[in-house]
């Protein structure tokens, strides 16, 4: 017989999911019983419990979240979109969201909009799609913000705000990091402080360059917009631009306003050869683990980003649980950690 002439292999069929009929026959109760037990809500006998959890893990039961959500029409799922993963900052604090979720039994769905408000956008209806009742965002427009806000799902921006749209936030004091970087560099009797900022309007870079304008008032020092550069997330002349910076502005100090462009100007400077701090002072915002690495280490302005994540979750947590009321805006502090990166100018 040919290969062809063969009568085709039957195969088993799929293996049935566990139900909770089967789990309430295995543990000698009742369906209802059962779900009770495995759900947490309802009355059940230590003994019935022990015996329905015993046999719920003996034969691996796996919840149907769909049908769970179907029933009450909302799920345990929380979503969270931020802007970049492989950016450190956004990764710790997408840990402390998920640390607080999942000791209040919450699962986190993790995305990543790339600054685009597009993605952004797609993000927020893949949410609606599984009925979070709940959506925390490092927002990049007001698009999503609205969008969830108008199907009745609660919405926490962190680490940035969309002005517009009033909804419960949990931020750095950003203007405060940047005016203690900039007034550190200052007492260091640096006057040509570079700064590199981000180019949007978010409140994080705003807030960064008013501390940096407010600093200079303080100190009595002029600010030369030419030391001031905006740098596109995507840009991919950076590098070049610091350099040029560099060359023709002759700044004493560079203030680089995110973990990015810090590590950027760190480049710039190693490759030129320039010693830190004796040719050029640095100092980064964000104290990532590189920075205190590196010879010398870097000083920085250290937010509290898993604390961060932590709040933005125990607020969307609660206005879940609790509904309406004016929103909350929480504000956490920084604080600057000096290193060698940073000296009296013209030593």
């Amino acid at each position: 017989m040919t290969a062809a002439e063969r009568p085709p292999e039957k195969r088993p069929p799929p293996a049935r999911p566990t139900t909770l009929a089967d789990i309430a026959r295995e543990a000698g109760t009742s369906p209802a019983t059962a779900s009770r037990a495995l759900s947490g809500s309802g009355y059940v006998s230590a003994a019935a419990r022990a015996r329905l959890l015993e046999a719920a893990d003996r034969l691996g039961y796996v919840p149907n979240a769909s049908a769970r959500t179907l029933k009450h029409k909302t799920s345990r799922i929380v979503g969270v979109a931020v802007s970049d993963l492989s950016n450190e900052f956004y990764a710790r604090l997408a840990a402390g969201i998920e640390q607080t979720l999942r000791a209040s039994n919450y699962e986190m769905v993790l995305t990543s909009d790339n600054n685009e408000m597009k993605r952004e956008l797609a993000g927020a209806r893949a949410f609606l799609a599984m009925r979070a009742p709940g959506v925390i965002l490092t927002p990049v427009g007001r698009e999503a913000v609205a969008a969830l806000m108008r199907r009745g799902v609660a919405v926490v921006e962190v680490d940035r705000r969309v002005a517009d749209v009033p909804c419960d936030a949990v931020v750095i004091d950003n203007e405060r990091g940047g005016f203690d970087a900039t007034s550190h560099l200052l007492d260091l009797g640096h006057r040509r402080i570079a700064l590199l900022v981000a180019d949007t309007d978010w409140t994080t870079d705003a807030g960064r360059l008013r501390g940096y304008v407010g600093a200079h008032e303080v100190a009595g020092v002029p600010v030369d917009d030419r030391l001031i550069l905006p740098v596109r997330h995507d840009a991919r002349d950076t590098e070049e631009r610091i350099g040029a910076l560099l060359d023709v502005d002759r700044p004493t100090a560079i203030f680089a306003a995110n973990n990015q462009l810090s590590r950027e100007a760190w480049r710039v400077l190693r490759r030129r050869a320039l010693r830190l701090p004796s040719d050029v002072s640095l100092v980064g915002f964000d104290d990532t683990p590189w920075m205190e690495m590196v010879e010398p280490g870097i000083t920085a302005v250290a937010q509290p980003t898993t604390e961060l994540g932590r709040r933005a979750a125990s607020l969307l947590l609660r206005r879940i649980e609790n509904g309406g009321g004016e929103p909350a805006v929480e504000i956490l502090q920084p604080s600057l950690v000096v290193r060698g990166s940073s000296g009296p100018a013209g030593q």
